[in-house]
């Protein structure tokens, strides 16, 4: 597979049209794919499908395309940062699939192994459950949940190499390997882009064979949802 280089997250996203299903990684807003998004943003693509672990905030991250109205469902574990979100949600304007974010990132996982389903013991019992087929193994009920299937998946990392392999940096790590393995196109924004060879093997977390095209990002906010300090004790 050749990776393409690219100048920037305009060109990464140039064929992402209207009612394309959506890997986005991240977690909170940390490791979010800040270029990606505000590109989307300035396209304006709409009927978007979007899996995230959550939906970012009323400003930034993901919440920027819910306020311009892009995003037609998310599939997401945690969206309690989001008051656009809960509003569109409540008014019927934004379907929603809450799911476990261990089946969340398992249906990741799996689309990245090449495998159709997960058999989990989460959510049996509940809403969650209904409609879906439940299978007993050694006595114990689990769920079928199929991986995803998405057109794109949009991470973002500290480093990557002009072949496309990808060190992620702290808790930026969470969800944007999985993702990166899962999606059909995966497109990658890196702090820092370097020449082949300069990363060490033993570091690397998401090797160039799952991505397709990569670019160096610029002017990251790295915001915090809620930051928390310690007071100075005198």
């Amino acid at each position: 597979m050749i990776i393409k280089v690219v100048s920037g997250a305009e060109e990464a996203i140039h064929d992402i049209g209207d009612g394309a299903m959506l890997m986005l990684g991240g977690f909170g807003l940390c490791g979010i794919p800040e270029n990606c998004i505000n590109a989307l943003v300035a396209k304006n693509v709409k009927h978007l499908t979007c899996i995230s672990n959550n939906a970012g905030v009323d400003d930034f991250g993901i919440g920027l395309m819910l306020k311009q109205h892009q995003v037609k469902k998310m599939i997401s574990s945690y969206v309690g940062e989001n008051a656009e979100f809960e509003r569109q949600l409540l008014s019927g304007e934004l379907e929603v699939e809450l799911i476990p974010q261990g089946t969340l990132a398992t249906r990741c996982l799996a689309a990245g192994y090449g495998m159709p389903a997960i058999f989990t013991p989460a959510g049996v019992g509940t809403e969650v459950a209904e409609g879906k087929e439940i299978r007993n193994f050694n006595g114990k009920d689990y769920l079928m949940e199929y991986a995803f299937e998405a057109d794109f998946a949009i991470v973002k990392a500290w480093k990557g190499d002009t072949t496309g392999n990808l060190i992620f940096r702290s808790t930026s790590r969470n969800f944007n390997p999985v993702m990166a393995m899962a999606g059909k196109v995966t497109i990658a924004e890196v702090e820092e882009l370097v020449a082949p060879g300069t990363l060490d093997p033993d570091h690397i977390h998401t090797p160039g064979i799952y991505v397709h095209r990569i670019f160096q990002g610029k002017d990251y906010e790295k915001r915090i949802e809620q930051r928390t300090v310690l007071s100075r004790k005198s």
